[in-house]
């Protein structure tokens, strides 16, 4: 049973490490480091790859470079497979496996390294193989993962993506119209230029997207006419979604700042709890501790590891565990009192019970050593304990408390 303990407590410490680390968690964020200038040399070498005079100084330096980044794609790969079901608790083992696989992520990081080995298995392919290493790109996407600047690109596109759908659709129904009447317009005068209706589309992309090859233009007056009209309508259109977008970034960065600027911090209130071998709580999973409503577990501290408190995750001793809930709101503040007894409190070496307090006074918790005791009828009051009280009576040696 210890071994799957440790095995699992293993996996879960690789899945922190190559995941998105943060800033506190060391390893993880050398990792991070590590796989982003990984990422960025490889690019810069197979960039530098291109040039003649390059290759021919510098060329086994290179290939020297690219063999120890792909292979760290390759080492990311495996360990990413082997943490999948840490990503997705929820599944199955098989089903996390081929859920990160099949993923875009997945097929980007499988196609960052496994061209670069094919050719040893398939030399015929080679060529075929090394085109596929362009897809090597794409890893780039993970340093949008790393830094969260970069995220309000995504954010925008995946917020504006039905406008944007449309308006892509209105832009290709408008080539493909404008290319058809072009080619009817044109095809009498130049029949070896507008031949057919794609023709006509080249014509109509070049146009809209005010690229103007000029390798394809209208000489009748009807078809310079309707170029015009075409050209202006590319304007409008392709002005559509630069719109979209900047209307996207303006929204994402202002609602950023509505919530930095106006957001209630006192709507949350967070607790730091150490658990000891004492405590209920250990031994048990966190879906099994049967909170109330309103109060969360939001994160567990595990030595010098941060742990999301998903629902499978088991307590252990010695965990800190932050937990939330809402702040206090009634009609008026509770104040309450905190007294130290000390030597000579008449309090001292008294049962709860036993205390002369008013009716309306309630003794809230009393904290002893360190340790949070639970004010029961027969606890008896020590020397040096601190008790936290609420109480309408005035007692000149209490230091308030607001909640």
């Amino acid at each position: 049973m210890s071994g799957q303990k440790s095995w699992y407590e293993r996996r879960q410490r690789m899945y922190a490490i190559v995941e998105t680390g943060n800033a506190e968690d060391f390893v993880s964020r050398s990792y991070d480091i590590l796989i982003t200038l990984s990422i960025l040399v490889n690019l810069a070498s197979s960039v530098a790859y291109t040039f003649d005079q390059v290759e021919a100084r510098y060329g086994g330096m290179l290939a020297s470079i690219e063999s120890a980044t792909v292979f760290l794609f390759a080492i990311d790969y495996a360990l990413r497979v082997w943490t999948a079901k840490c990503a997705r608790p929820q599944l199955t083992e098989t089903q996390a496996v081929l859920k990160y696989v099949f993923s875009f992520t997945g097929l980007v990081d499988l196609l960052s390294f496994l061209p670069y080995y094919l050719p040893v298995f398939f030399p015929s392919g080679a060529v075929a193989f090394r085109m596929f290493r362009v897809v090597r790109i794409f890893r780039l996407f993970r340093i949008n993962a790393y830094y969260d600047s970069l995220n309000v690109i995504a954010e925008v596109v995946v917020s504006k993506s039905q406008q944007l759908i449309s308006s892509v659709f209105i832009i290709s129904v408008l080539m493909l119209a404008s290319s058809l009447c072009m080619y009817s317009l044109e095809h009498e005068a130049q029949p070896e230029v507008f031949e057919n209706a794609f023709s006509g589309i080249w014509w109509s992309v070049s146009t809209l997207l005010t690229v103007g090859y000029g390798d394809i233009y209208p000489i009748t007056a009807l078809g310079k006419a309707f170029s015009i009209v075409i050209t202006f309508l590319g304007v409008g259109m392709v002005a559509i979604p630069t719109g979209i977008i900047s209307a996207g970034f303006v929204d994402q960065y202002s609602r950023v700042k509505r919530i930095s600027e106006y957001a209630n911090e006192e709507e949350v209130r967070f607790i730091k709890v150490k658990l000891t071998s004492r405590d209920v709580w250990v031994g048990r999973m966190i879906r099994e501790l049967g909170l109330p409503a309103g109060v969360i577990i939001a994160v567990i501290q595990r030595g010098k590891e941060l742990i999301v408190p998903r629902g499978e995750v088991e307590l252990l001793a010695g965990d800190t565990l932050v937990i939330g809930a809402e702040s206090f709101a009634g009609d008026r503040q509770i104040e309450l009192k905190e007294i130290e007894l000390r030597s000579q409190h008449p309090w001292k070496g008294q049962r709860i019970r036993d205390l002369d307090i008013s009716r309306k006074t309630i003794i809230v918790m009393v904290k002893r050593k360190g340790r949070m005791v639970i004010p029961s009828g027969d606890l008896v009051l020590m020397e040096g304990d601190k008790i936290l009280l609420y109480t309408q009576m005035r007692l000149s040696e209490a230091s308030k408390i607001q909640v």
